[in-house]
């Protein structure tokens, strides 16, 4: 392992980020890729390598010991991960949606202390949005933060929280006060030393198996000032939302590219057999490549327009930027599925059986979640909504 990384940040000072990734995502996150996913565990050796190459804070600016990526940055080595493992790419993008988060809205003493630790102890976040009872709008919430003085406590029962057994710190969303309206929000850092974790569901699903999204109930108390300042509200709108939808897009454009990629060696391999003459799937290998230009398109544009207007809040905030973020998600999810079945029919059997070079079993699984992580049917539904007060 070290030697690996050796070679990435001090042999090859000139790599860029998604190269840096690159390197990680072939020479450890491939390899484990299948253990991961039969075994449905954590993938510790991808996450302590990027803890190693110092990319858990890689959003974190230069002078808080950070590498002062830019979201691009990051999002292109998500990609690069997702074509080695693409639970540890996921585990990877949740934890910087939540640093993205510290690091614009973490707007106190306490809270940029607890960043600079994050880079210079390579601290893993985790999140806990969703909770028992809230129907799956993550912008409710049941529980509530109690203070007392300067201590702050929070009990709440989450459905799912990715990887929390593994992480240093959750944010957790809550009412504000215990007398605050569902939507009034706050987020909350919960540091390891402070929380609980009771386990209360399993996690055996049908892909993203490493992510371990297992139920809790989480319990924590500690220091007031790890409330952040600013209404969750807000947060979500320029900051988590867009975030989010940005690099789940470039996750899932990562799988396409693994799926297109094998796609493409089955066919150039079957012209190697029969050189005189093109193979019948190369066709369906061009309509293939059509897709994924599509996609890739949709998810740089997306991003670009985010990054163009990160700083200011009355565009990021607009009720037009919203459902431009919104379709980002339902479309990125969709196009994820459609590629990598057109790799399936290219590669057939051989990509249908699970021990083949060309096999997309774990892919063409892990596609198939991306329509279901905040449910595409519940984000059309905003969208739909938006649409009846949008001004165009």
């Amino acid at each position: 392992m070290s030697s690996t990384l050796d070679a990435v940040t001090h042999e090859s000072p000139a790599q860029s980020p998604a190269d840096i990734a690159a390197t990680i995502a072939s020479t450890v996150a491939a390899p484990t890729a299948e253990s991961v996913d039969q075994e449905s565990r954590f993938p510790s050796e991808v996450i302590d390598a990027l803890r190693e190459a110092g990319m858990l804070a890689a959003l974190i600016p230069t002078e808080d010991g950070g590498l002062g990526w830019s979201l691009e940055d990051v999002a292109r080595s998500v990609t690069e991960l997702a074509k080695g493992c693409s639970s540890a790419a996921m585990v990877y993008a949740m934890h910087q949606i939540q640093v993205a988060c510290l690091v614009r809205h973490g707007d106190n003493d306490t809270l940029r202390e607890f960043t600079r630790r994050i880079a210079s102890e390579g601290l893993l976040l985790a999140s806990a949005t969703t909770e028992v009872g809230i129907g799956g709008n993550v912008r409710n919430s049941s529980c509530a933060v109690e203070t007392d003085g300067d201590r702050f406590s929070l009990t709440k029962q989450a459905p799912v929280i990715s990887y929390g057994q593994y992480a240093d710190a959750i944010l957790a969303t809550a009412r504000r006060t215990p007398s605050s309206p569902p939507n009034d929000q706050a987020l909350v850092l919960c540091r390891k030393e402070n929380f609980t974790l009771e386990p209360k569901s399993g996690w055996d699903a049908l892909g993203f198996r490493g992510t371990c999204s297992l139920g809790f109930v989480l319990t924590v108390s500690g220091d007031a000032a790890d409330v952040l300042p600013v209404a969750y509200g807000d947060i979500s709108s320029q900051t988590m939302l867009p975030v989010s939808h940005i690099l789940w897009s470039s996750l899932w454009f990562g799988i396409a590219s693994a799926a297109s990629d094998k796609a493409r060696r089955f066919v150039q391999a079957a012209a190697r057999k029969n050189p005189d003459v093109t193979p019948p799937n190369a066709l369906r290998l061009a309509e293939l490549t059509n897709v994924l230009q599509q996609f890739q398109d949709l998810v740089i544009a997306a991003r670009d327009r985010y990054m163009a207007i990160s700083n200011d809040p009355s565009r990021t905030t607009s009720i037009g930027f919203a459902i431009n973020m919104n379709s980002l998600k339902v479309s990125a999810s969709t196009l994820v599925v459609d590629v990598v079945q057109r790799a399936l029919l290219i590669c057939g059997m051989a990509g249908y059986a699970n021990h083949s070079p060309f096999t997309l079993g774990r892919l063409l699984r892990d596609a198939y979640g991306a329509q279901l992580m905040v449910n595409n049917d519940r984000i059309n539904a905003n969208n739909a909504q938006l649409l009846l007060v949008s001004r165009g």
